[in-house]
């Protein structure tokens, strides 16, 4: 496998899998908005949660049908042994017990998809059958609405037809690149927690604009809308981020001035070492768990 990122980016999945949703957290509640927001029915599509509340407001929101293992302990089992792709959504400390609780349900050629931080191609192999297809991945929450970034890292039995299959199922929901497993931490400090760094500068942006006598909700509109339109341009074909933001920037203008005020405060500095943390703590998780073993 190329160390080059292969992307692919909003192409309707076909003949779409039987798709098990394990857990029905953050991360695998945007998958799930994302996929049948697109062409996934709600009738190819199980999910499971822990309670029987939670198991019913889900099925009421996605119109899927979601078990419950306060109802049935083996929801889970029941729930991958019925699908070809699984996605596990649990938090990094339960992934591992989550797969070895669902091994012998298994298809040999169902594709076990770890949506969680920190849980390595390594440990998702040992928890499971030998030779079952298993990747893992880092996708973000953007993905409920379409406009999500997913980082996958296929495992040494999956396929290149297997992981064609998750791309594609994914591909309806944002922008898919595979990427060796060593790229996994510096893609989780852009992508996977970038959508906080994006709002926590919304906030910011807001709370200026307050300070400087707009209305709160009138300000949060404009800095919300502002970043919007900004995504969108950086995401067009051939966008450049240095090169839109230089063409903004007329001589001596009001964005010159405030760009000059960002380099003054750090901004630069702060970005980076904010991206490095989060990509640090992500290899120190992978260790911690893998230690805890």
């Amino acid at each position: 496998m190329s160390s080059t990122a292969e992307v692919q980016k909003n192409t309707a999945p076909t003949n779409a899998p039987r798709v098990a949703m394990l857990g029905l957290g953050s991360m695998n509640g945007a998958i799930l908005a994302g996929l049948l927001a697109s062409s996934v029915q709600p009738e190819d599509v199980v999910a499971t949660t822990r309670s029987t509340a939670t198991a019913q407001a889900r099925a009421e929101e996605h119109g899927v049908t979601v078990l419950a293992e306060a109802e049935d302990p083996q929801a889970n089992q029941i729930a991958a042994g019925q699908a070809d792709i699984i996605f596990l959504g649990v938090k990094p400390p339960g992934i591992v017990g989550l797969a070895e609780s669902i091994a012998d349900s298994l298809k040999p050629d169902a594709v076990v998809v770890s949506v969680a931080a920190a849980i390595s191609v390594e440990m998702l192999q040992d928890a499971l059958p030998h030779g079952q297809p298993v990747i893992r991945s880092m996708p973000n929450t953007p993905l409920s609405v379409g406009l999500g970034v997913v980082g996958l890292v296929p495992g040494a039995h999956a396929s290149e037809a297997d992981t064609r299959r998750v791309q594609d199922l994914l591909a309806a929901c944002g922008a898919v690149h595979v990427i060796e497993e060593s790229q996994i931490d510096a893609l989780t400090g852009i992508s996977g927690s970038g959508p906080a760094y994006a709002f926590y500068l919304a906030e910011q942006m807001a709370d200026a604009g307050v300070r400087l006598g707009l209305d709160p909700a009138l300000a949060a509109d404009l800095a919300a809308q502002t970043l919007y339109g900004a995504g969108k341009m950086l995401v067009s074909d051939g966008a450049d981020a240095a090169a839109l933001r230089k063409a903004v920037c007329s001589p001596n203008g009001t964005t010159e001035r405030a760009i000059h005020a960002f380099d003054e405060h750090g901004f630069p500095a702060a970005v980076t070492a904010a991206v490095t943390a989060s990509a640090t703590r992500s290899a120190e998780i992978t260790d911690e768990l893998r230690n805890a073993r």
